[in-house]
C-alpha cells in the first residue's frame, strides 16, 4: 500500500529507487560499500567476529559461579543459539555478498528487519526476545570495531557505482541522520537521494545533498520506522514528500520530472566553460568546494577558477581516532594543488566540533565532550590553538604544498584579536621549523573566516590583519539568529534572509572592497540561486561552492547587470520582508 511521508524539502528535484535503511545503534556502526573483491574477506571478518564473542559466551558460561541463577546460563544459552541462527547470520552474509554492505552495516541491517518481525508478535515473551538479538548484535559490533580494515585505521573507499553490488536499481539513503563522516563515504557512492528523521535547512546532511545536487527531505520525524528495507521510494525534494511503494501512474509521473530535470542539467553542463562575466561587464570567480583531495579533479571538470574552501577536517575523520601526521597532510594537500592546473587552492585549518568531532578526543576534549552547547565551545581555530603541536603539523604540510602552486590559508571561527596573533605566531614558527629543515614553501596568503558576528562588527581590523577575508553564512547566521541549526524544534527560524545577517554580510563586503582586500561568500547562499542577484548588488565578486552548483550560479550571473542591482540595494536591505522585496525588485533587473 502506498504511503506519504513528509518532511522539508531541502534539495531540488526527484530521487526514485529502493530504501537502504542505516539503523540506529548504541554501538558506532561505520557505513561503507566493500569492492567486490573484498566480498569474502569481509564474510571472513564476521565469522571471525562469531566466533570470537561463541567463545566469549561460552567462557562466561564455564566460569559462572555454583551460586548463580540457572535462568542467567539459560540466558547465555540462547544468545550463542541466535549467534548461529541463520536468520541472523546468513542473512547478514546475504546482505555483504548483494548488497556489498561492509559486515558492521550488514549485521545492523539485518537487526532492523528482524526487530520489526519481533515488534509485530503477538506473544510478548517471543517480543521481549528482541533485547536479546540486539544484545548479541552489539557484541558482535564490538567486536567487529577491533577488526576494521583499511589504512591507519581507516575505512575503505566506497563503490563507484551500483552494478558493482548486485544489481542496477537506483538506491535511496533512509536514516534517522547521517553523520558527516558517513556522508564522506556515501558523496561518491550509489545514492540517488537522501531521507532522514531529523534535521533542517543546513543540517549537515542537507548541506552535502543540496551541494551534490541530489533530491532530499529531512525531519521526516517517522521515516525509517515506516520505510522497510527494498521498499520502493520516490523522493520529491521541491515538496519534501517521500511517496513509498508509488502506484504505476505516480510513479510515470516522477519519472517524466526526472527526465525533464536531466534535459536542464545537461543545458547548464555547456556552460561550465563560459567566462563568468555580468552583463554589464562585471568578472565573477566562480570557485568550488572541496573536502578530499579526489574533489579537486571534479572542480576542474565544472569550470571552477580555483578552490575557495578545502575542509581539511574530513582528512581527520574515519580513522578510528588515528590523526594523519605531517606527511599524509601533505601529499593530500599537494594532490589537490597539483590537481588545479595552477588555479589557487585555499585550505582552511581543521574545523571541528559541533557537528564534525573526531574520533580521537584529548582529556581536555573529553571534558567537552557533553557540553551544553558544543556550537559554543572548543571548537576550530580555539581547538587549534589548544594543541599547538598538531597546529604547526598542519600549517608545516600547507606550506610545503604551497611550493607546488597557489596556496592560501583559511582560520576558520576567529573572533579575537588575540587568536589572530597566536595564528601568525604558529605560522611563523611553522616556517622557521621548515627553514630548519631545509623543506621548500612558497608564498602564503592568510584569510580569516567571518562567521562570527564579533568577526563582522570587528571586519575592518581583521582586514588590517589579513589578506582576505571568507564569509561562512552558515555559522555567521546561526550565531546571529542564537539558533542552533542542527536543532530542528528552532530550524524554521533560521533565515538567510533576516535584516540582521544580510546588513552585517553587506557591511563585510563593502569593507573588503573598500580596503581592496580579497572577500568571498563560501557558505550555502554562495550556491543559492535564490541570493546571487543580492549578492551581486552588495558588491561580491567572488562565490564559493560544490562543484555541482557552479553552472546554474553561472547562468544568474550571465543574465545579470550589476549596476541596476546595485541600486535598488537599500531598498532591500531597508524593507521588512527583504526576500519579497529582493524578488519584486531584483527580477526586473535581471535578463531571464
Amino acid at each position: 500500500m502506498s504511503i506519504q511521508v513528509f518532511g522539508m524539502p531541502v534539495s531540488r528535484g526527484v530521487a526514485i529507487g529502493r530504501a537502504v535503511l542505516v539503523a540506529s545503534s548504541r554501538v558506532d556502526v561505520a557505513h561503507y560499500f566493500v569492492a567486490a573483491d573484498r566480498v569474502e574477506a569481509e564474510i571472513e571478518r564476521l565469522r571471525a567476529a562469531r566466533e570470537a564473542v561463541a567463545a566469549e559466551l561460552s567462557a562466561l558460561k564455564r566460569d559462572m559461579p555454583a551460586e548463580a541463577p540457572p535462568e542467567l546460563a539459560g540466558l547465555l544459552d540462547v544468545h550463542l543459539m541466535l549467534l548461529h541462527d541463520e536468520t541472523l547470520a546468513g542473512a547478514t552474509k546475504v546482505w555483504i555478498r548483494e548488497r556489498h554492505y561492509n559486515a558492521e552495516w550488514a549485521l545492523s541491517a539485518q537487526l532492523e528487519v528482524l526487530a520489526r518481525q519481533f515488534d509485530e508478535m503477538e506473544d510478548e515473551y517471543l517480543r521481549e526476545r528482541k533485547a536479546d538479538v540486539e544484545q548479541v548484535v552489539e557484541r558482535l559490533l564490538r567486536d567487529l570495531a577491533r577488526s576494521v580494515p583499511g589504512k591507519a585505521g581507516g575505512v575503505p573507499a566506497p563503490v563507484a557505482g551500483a552494478g558493482q553490488f548486485g544489481g542496477e536499481e537506483p538506491l535511496v539513503l533512509v536514516a534517522n541522520d547521517v553523520a558527516p563522516a558517513d556522508m564522506i563515504q556515501f558523496k561518491r557512492s550509489v545514492f540517488t537521494g537522501f531521507v532522514t528523521d531529523v534535521g533542517g535547512r543546513t543540517s549537515h546532511t542537507a548541506i552535502v545533498a543540496r551541494s551534490m545536487d541530489i533530491p532530499a527531505v529531512v525531519g521526516a520525524r517517522e521515516a525509517s520506522r515506516l520505510i522497510r528495507q527494498d521498499d520502493w521510494l520516490v523522493i520529491d525534494g521541491d515538496a519534501g514528500v517521500v511517496i513509498v511503494n508509488p502506484s504505476p501512474i505516480v510513479l510515470e509521473e516522477y519519472r517524466f520530472r526526472q527526465r525533464q530535470s536531466e534535459l536542464e542539467r545537461a543545458r547548464l553542463n555547456r556552460l561550465r566553460y563560459t567566462p563568468a562575466v555580468t552583463l554589464d561587464g562585471q568578472p565573477v570567480e566562480l570557485l568550488a568546494n572541496i573536502e578530499l583531495p579526489d574533489d579537486a579533479a571534479a572542480a576542474v571538470e565544472a569550470g571552477a577558477v580555483g578552490v575557495g574552501l578545502f575542509r581539511s577536517e574530513f582528512l581527520f575523520m574515519n580513522r578510528n581516532g588515528d590523526l594523519p601526521d605531517e606527511d599524509e597532510q601533505f601529499e593530500a594537500y599537494r594532490a589537490a594543488v597539483v590537481a588545479m592546473q595552477g588555479l589557487p587552492v585555499t585550505i582552511r585549518t581543521v574545523d571541528i566540533g559541533a557537528d564534525k568531532p573526531l574520533d580521537r578526543m584529548s582529556p581536555q576534549e573529553l571534558r567537552h565532550e557533553h557540553a551544553l552547547n558544543p556550537a559554543l565551545g572548543l571548537r576550530a581555530i580555539r581547538w587549534s590553538l589548544s594543541e599547538p603541536g598538531m597546529f604547526r603539523q598542519q600549517l608545516r604540510a600547507m606550506l610545503r604544498a604551497s611550493a607546488f602552486g597557489k596556496v592560501r590559508i583559511l582560520v576558520p571561527m576567529v573572533a579575537h584579536l588575540s587568536e589572530v596573533r597566536l595564528t601568525k605566531e604558529s605560522l611563523a614558527r611553522a616556517k622557521q621549523q621548515l627553514d630548519d629543515a631545509g623543506r621548500a614553501y612558497g608564498r602564503v596568503e592568510v584569510g580569516a573566516m567571518i562567521e562570527v558576528p564579533a568577526a563582522a562588527v570587528m571586519i575592518q581590523r581583521f582586514l588590517d590583519e589579513f589578506d582576505f577575508v571568507s564569509i561562512g553564512t552558515n555559522d555567521l547566521i546561526q550565531y546571529t539568529l542564537a539558533i542552533d541549526r542542527a536543532d530542528e524544534a528552532v530550524s524554521h527560524l533560521y533565515d538567510p534572509w533576516h535584516p540582521a545577517v544580510l546588513q552585517l554580510i553587506a557591511a563585510t563586503i563593502a569593507r573588503a572592497n573598500a580596503s581592496s582586500r580579497g572577500v568571498s561568500v563560501c557558505g550555502e547562499m554562495a550556491g543559492d540561486a535564490a541570493f546571487t542577484d543580492l549578492l551581486l548588488a552588495m558588491g561580491l565578486r567572488s562565490f564559493s561552492m560544490h562543484p555541482a552548483r557552479i553552472a546554474s550560479i553561472k547562468q544568474r550571473v550571465l543574465r545579470a547587470d550589476t549596476r541596476r542591482l546595485a541600486a535598488s540595494l537599500d531598498a532591500v536591505l531597508s524593507a521588512d520582508d527583504p526576500a519579497r522585496q529582493a524578488t519584486a525588485v531584483f527580477s526586473a533587473f535581471t535578463s531571464r
